[in-house]
């Protein structure tokens, strides 16, 4: 037996920190979280994804009062990009919600948008920086392998 030990690095920054583009991104996703559809959670997110061809795409979760029929704010974004610009890497994706008309102080994307921000990762080939955009502090990730260092994949369908 064994123990191995995976470590993840955040940069934790404010917005005056990021680039002027990256600033962008995180007020992109945070004007478009007061579109989200959230009648039953009151749990607005918004995302922004930046593509490699300058174009900010965005989305806003859409609930359902049939759970799980509605979506998250990343997925999508991440599938309007993909189904619009289809062959046009992602750069970078920023999240963030508001609750009870603040936003929130941080945030983090559930397991389902993990293994979707993975996914475009092997599907371009690069990493897809993250920022997780809180009130104070954004977490700034190099890659979604820094959410998800097990996710599952294509070399997992192998034989």
């Amino acid at each position: 037996m064994r123990k191995d030990r995976i470590e993840t690095t955040i940069t934790i920054c404010s917005l005056h920190e990021l680039s002027p583009r990256e600033r962008l991104l995180c007020e992109a996703a945070y004007e478009v979280a007061k579109n989200a559809y959230a009648p039953y959670s009151q749990f607005n997110v918004g995302a922004a994804v930046l593509l490699a061809n300058g174009q900010v795409i965005t989305g806003s979760n859409q609930e359902n009062a049939a759970y799980p029929s509605g979506l998250c704010a990343e997925r999508v974004a991440l599938f309007y990009a993909s189904s619009h610009y289809p062959g046009i890497p992602v750069e970078v994706l920023a999240v963030t919600a508001v609750t009870a008309g603040k936003q929130v102080e941080r945030i983090s994307p559930c397991g389902g948008c993990r293994q979707v921000m993975k996914e475009v990762e092997n599907r371009y080939k690069q990493p897809v920086r993250l920022l997780l955009c809180g009130r104070e502090e954004i977490l700034c990730l190099e890659s979604a392998e820094d959410l998800l260092p097990l996710s599952f994949g294509e070399r997992d369908l192998l034989l």
